[in-house]
């Protein structure tokens, strides 16, 4: 069984900056493209930033030149620097990864849990 799990949220100041970390574990073959989705309620869940296995990322316009996704390939772990961050940035943030398990050698797409990041003026 394949599990991503999510860390980092939490409240933040207008203006300041939280790391995100998204580790996946369990029957893991390969990890191909991660990303970083989020969602506020009434609102449908958007893609943040993405990431694939080579290390080309894409951003949403809204975060470009304050939010940085990177991933550590050998320990299955992707990452969300946000820095200067705003009340619009409040959300439940998630981990997506698009992963071929040990079990079936089936490409899938697993999600996190998801992570609450608030900030607060």
């Amino acid at each position: 069984q394949v599990q991503l799990v999510e860390s980092g949220g939490g409240l933040v100041q207008l203006g300041g900056s939280l790391r995100l970390s998204c580790t996946a574990s369990g029957s893991i073959f390969s990890i191909w493209d991660m990303a970083w989705h989020r969602q506020v309620p009434g609102k449908e869940r958007e893609l943040v930033a993405g990431i694939t296995a080579g290390g080309s990322t894409n951003y949403v316009e809204s975060v470009k030149g304050r939010f940085t996704i990177s991933r550590d390939n050998a320990k299955n772990m992707v990452y969300l620097q946000m820095n200067s961050l705003k009340s619009e940035d409040t959300a439940v943030y998630y981990c997506n990864a698009q992963i071929i398990s040990q079990t079936d050698r089936r490409l899938r797409d697993f999600w996190g849990q998801g992570t609450q990041v608030t900030v607060s003026s």
